[in-house]
């Protein structure tokens, strides 16, 4: 019969106490012997809780057993790593004690006093501070009252190859936000890039503008933004994005992903409803099948999930669909304007200089009548890393133009469009000279019949000429 708590005892011996059962029928159900049974009544009845608590005895802790050093010594034994086992440290104990000629533990002893080492401890020991953390450290969840009140942030290497542009087998990334409160997915984004900041403001560029899907309701600031420490997390530009926002950055501890435990789960749905069963699934970092999906074809499959089953199915943790866990009577803050919001998320802190042929960017080219009344400045440029043929161009933070990459977009700027708007632009900086020197002139007769004006008002009245009917030279 195992051993048996206070607790134990006391709920066995309860429906005696209460007289719905007879000792008798206790003894029989539980194989306890009667005598025990009444015992335990006995001691409750007289010294309560603490009357069924097992006696020590008296001479536990005794070196009749094991010195105090010999349990040190064992202790320190299996606190070893790698760890050893029972009868290694039994081994090494009985050569000891016979040194110091004292009579050795029977294995039962070691192995007894083994087992009683703090499982918490013996994790720390042989498997180190992370397995101790994931198994024993108290976490601490954030649990939300509204929706948009925080949303989680995070990047994930899909378990699948698909085939990129060039034919080649590769794995894509996954940038996912999320609702902490309704676990509704807010933005996604998928690239073939590792992480970085311009994929993490993609994302929140999806997640915080109102969707083209009408079923994809999910939008608005959030107030929290619940990133790790990664370095695109931690980048300047998306610091500047969430002061421009007013979103609260906050960061997991290093290490400790426990707070991240919501989207981990969403990454852990997404592989086994969606990925596993889709060509080019990755198993042990091998394609169990032959990729054959794009990128936006793995994208569409993604979103279908979303919209179509994750977002209306009850949520084991709310009970509620996350579309309608979130949309329950909630009004989302939003930007002024998608503009506003490009400008925040989408720059490029390195400013351009317009040249001759256009703004050069990445290696490519980006040309468009406008720019031609701003060869030599500076401007800055905000793009889409998803359609690079055309950019985004602010001068001194207003928006002045689009400039398309004619190598890769379908619009091309023709020869006569920018002749046409290099003579505009030189008729006006000609116009521009004609009234400079218009009004350099005018000025110039202005002050010089002021001056005439002046030297005569400045003269005495006995030198002024007589008055004549004959018109002089000098009064022409």
């Amino acid at each position: 019969m195992a051993k048996l708590s206070s607790l134990d005892k006391y709920r066995l011996i309860l429906p005696i106490l209460e007289r719905e059962v007879s000792a008798i029928n206790v003894s029989r159900s539980e194989g306890i012997p009667v005598r025990t049974i009444r015992y335990w009544v006995k001691q409750f009845s007289e010294k309560g809780l603490t009357g069924l608590e097992r006696a020590k005895r008296k001479d536990s802790g005794n070196s009749r057993i094991m010195t105090q050093e010999i349990t040190k010594l064992i202790k320190g034994l299996a606190l070893q790593k790698p760890p050893l086992s029972i009868s290694a440290i039994h081994r090494k104990i009985s050569i000891l004690a016979e040194r110091i000629n004292i009579k050795p533990p029977s294995y039962e002893t070691v192995y007894g006093f083994v087992r009683n080492i703090n499982p918490a401890l013996l994790t720390l020991a042989h498997e180190g501070g992370a397995a101790y953390q994931q198994k024993y450290e108290l976490i601490y969840r954030r649990e939300c009252s509204t929706p948009n009140e925080i949303w989680q942030s995070d990047h994930t290497e899909m378990d699948i190859y698909i085939v990129d542009a060039d034919g080649r087998e590769r794995k894509p990334w996954l940038t996912t936000i999320i609702d902490d409160y309704s676990r509704a997915v807010a933005g996604i984004f998928l690239s073939l890039e590792a992480p970085s900041a311009m994929n993490t403001a993609l994302a929140l560029r999806q997640a915080i503008w109102k969707k083209e899907e009408s079923s994809w309701q999910i939008c608005g600031i959030p107030r929290i933004l619940y990133t790790d420490h990664g370095s695109d997390f931690m980048s300047h530009h998306i610091e500047q994005v969430c002061v421009g926002l007013k979103i609260r950055m906050l960061n997991s501890a290093v290490g400790r992903p426990q707070g991240r435990g919501k989207i981990e789960r969403f990454f852990q749905t997404l592989n086994e409803c969606v990925l596993m069963d889709l060509p080019g699934y990755s198993v042990k970092g091998k394609p169990a099948s032959k990729p054959t999906l794009s990128l936006g074809q793995l994208e569409a499959a993604v979103l279908d999930f979303i919209l179509n089953k994750y977002h209306v199915t009850s949520h084991s943790s709310t009970g509620l669909p996350p579309i309608q866990m979130w949309a329950n009577g909630f009004l989302p803050q939003l930007p002024e304007s998608p503009e506003l919001l490009d400008l925040l998320l989408l720059t490029i802190h390195k400013p351009r200089k317009v040249q001759r042929d256009g703004i050069r960017f990445q290696g490519m080219r980006y040309i468009t009548p406008t720019l031609a009344g701003f060869v030599g400045e500076l401007v800055t440029i905000r793009y889409d890393p998803r359609d690079l043929a055309e950019i985004k161009v602010y001068y001194r933070e207003q928006f002045l133009c689009k400039a398309i990459c004619q190598d890769i977009a379908e619009m091309v700027v023709s020869l006569k469009e920018i002749k046409a708007a290099r003579s505009a632009v030189k008729k006006e900086l000609y116009g521009q000279i004609k009234q400079s020197q218009l009004l350099v002139k005018k000025l110039s007769h202005a002050k010089k019949a002021e001056s005439i004006t002046l030297k005569q008002e400045d003269l005495p009245s006995h030198h002024l000429p007589p008055t004549s009917s004959l018109k002089l030279y000098h009064n022409e």
